[in-house]
């Protein structure tokens, strides 16, 4: 929490007294108002049907339920507030409820063992399923946050949206199966869901790089860009200004502005969205538009000329 929010030294009803409060009064009190917001917070980052988030999601949700007002002024109002809490003091509440209490929340992400190095020349290498990229990948989704396709996958997402999810880390360079599987299915689309910063904005082009001349295989962002961080009024962070190298590989379709944004060292995550609103973006973007939903009638009515069990004639 901000240090505004706090008692100012000497100015307490107790100081003037006489009276000096025990040490650690002030902490106390953040701590126990933060662990009854992250209560509330956990609720709401799990609706609808009891969805799994991130800490960090977790800590950005928590910020909202401390900052009523940003949520009533998203979509209305342009801008990029920063985070009303400190992520210490959250961690530190989280720390003192334990991180197993709260429903819905996922276990950090563990990195997975480093992958073989691949003799040259070979193009393909045994696995427990060596037959899975013998078909068409008509669509595949890469994370710059290894947490944030743990969460998409605790949620079902890949299932859903048809789409293989991945950690951009632990992905990159591609598996050539996967590479041939891409290829194989005819306009086929990688999808990178990135931070609003430097080194995210970067990576589709640092997905496309990786793939090398793919006919008919598309890299596509998802976001986040800096527009998305305004319009969604989500919280920013403030790191070191990239350098001449990270200047050069911001993608020349960013807006002046952007590029300005993100050349002071501003930055937006991923776990800021909601993250039912997350999941519902991933999914549709992923999947496409879906086709339109017959009626029981229209249904019926197609039966009449399909299938063995057609309608009689009369």
């Amino acid at each position: 929490m901000n240090q505004r929010h706090l008692l100012p030294p000497g100015g307490g009803p107790a100081a003037r007294s006489g009276h000096r409060p025990a040490a650690g009064f002030a902490a106390r009190t953040v701590g126990g108002l933060t662990g009854r917001a992250i209560t509330v917070a956990a609720g709401r980052a799990g609706e609808p049907g009891g969805l799994r988030f991130t800490e960090r999601q977790l800590y950005y949700e928590t910020c909202r339920v401390l900052n009523p007002g940003s949520a009533l002024l998203r979509g209305r109002i342009a801008g990029t507030p920063a985070p009303v809490l400190r992520l210490p003091a959250f961690t530190r509440a989280l720390d003192e409820r334990g991180r197993a209490s709260v429903p819905g929340l996922l276990p950090p992400p563990v990195a997975p063992p480093a992958r073989p190095s691949r003799p040259e020349g070979s193009e393909r290498s045994e696995g427990p399923e060596p037959d899975l990229y013998d078909y068409g990948l008509p669509r595949l989704l890469l994370c710059q946050s290894r947490s944030i396709a743990g969460m998409l996958l605790a949620n079902h997402i890949h299932l859903e949206a048809a789409c293989p999810v991945l950690a951009a880390d632990d992905a990159l360079p591609l598996d050539l199966r996967m590479i041939a599987a891409l290829e194989r299915a005819g306009g086929a689309t990688v999808h990178v869901l990135h931070d609003a910063s430097p080194a995210g904005v970067a990576l589709p082009a640092r997905v496309r790089a990786t793939l090398g001349p793919l006919s008919g295989v598309r890299v596509v962002s998802l976001g986040l860009v800096p527009r998305h961080v305004a319009s969604l009024r989500l919280p920013t962070g403030r790191g070191p200004r990239p350098g001449p190298a990270g200047l050069g590989a911001l993608p020349a379709a960013l807006r002046p502005g952007e590029a300005d944004w993100l050349a002071g060292g501003r930055f937006a995550e991923v776990a800021a969205v909601p993250p039912a609103r997350l999941l519902r973006t991933v999914l549709r973007l992923t999947r496409g538009p879906r086709p339109p939903r017959d009626s029981l009638w229209s249904g019926l009515r197609g039966l009449r000329g399909t299938g063995f069990m057609t309608w009689p004639a009369a």
